[in-house]
């Protein structure tokens, strides 16, 4: 889907920017998809970065490793405007508005399951940042051992094991919180 949007907007444009999407878009989304939530916004913010390319006539007179910097820094420079647009956002606590929600019934099931979430977060925060990359990658983003090895320069077959061991520590950890009486990490 991002190949076929940038095409249809480069169609306006000289092939340059067609070859330098070419040559550079993975890349560039690769490493966004790394910093950001959703696959989505990685697509976006690579458009994002693309169309910046479109718009600066002096990228096609840049050595090939020059214009790979310069989208590199402009990637990063959209990514820092993410977080803080993000950071201005307001977070709204869920139990102040339980009422309004839910009307007469009780908003427990929300709650307990806001609980089990910060349980899992906790437990997570506890692992490798290693292993914390690639559960991420693996259930948030829905990416296949292969797809995940692809990012990683690794064999899905490494990514495999190392998954199953993220996961094996994330479950010794639960095991280990009930044994000492169910208290958070």
């Amino acid at each position: 889907m991002l190949q076929r949007t940038f095409s249809q907007a480069s169609q306006k444009s000289p092939p340059d920017d067609a070859t330098l999407f070419d040559r550079y878009g993975s890349v560039i989304f690769a490493y966004i998809l790394k910093h950001t939530r959703t696959r989505e916004d990685a697509e976006d913010l690579t458009l994002e970065v693309f169309t910046a390319a479109m718009e600066n006539p002096t990228i096609s007179q840049l050595q090939p490793e020059e214009q790979l910097a310069w989208l590199k820094k402009v990637a990063h420079n959209k990514l820092i405007d993410t977080y803080r647009r993000a950071q201005h956002r307001m977070n709204v606590n869920i139990e102040s508005f339980a009422e309004t929600l839910y009307g007469d019934d009780e908003p427990e099931p929300v709650v307990l399951q806001r609980e089990v979430h910060q349980q899992l977060h906790q437990h997570i925060q506890q692992l490798s940042p290693v292993h914390q990359q690639l559960l991420y990658l693996r259930y948030a983003h829905n990416l296949q051992a292969t797809e995940i090895g692809i990012l990683l320069n690794k064999s899905a077959e490494a990514i495999r094991q190392q998954l199953t061991r993220a996961r094996t520590l994330l479950r010794t950890s639960y095991l280990k919180q009930e044994q000492d009486g169910g208290h958070a990490c």
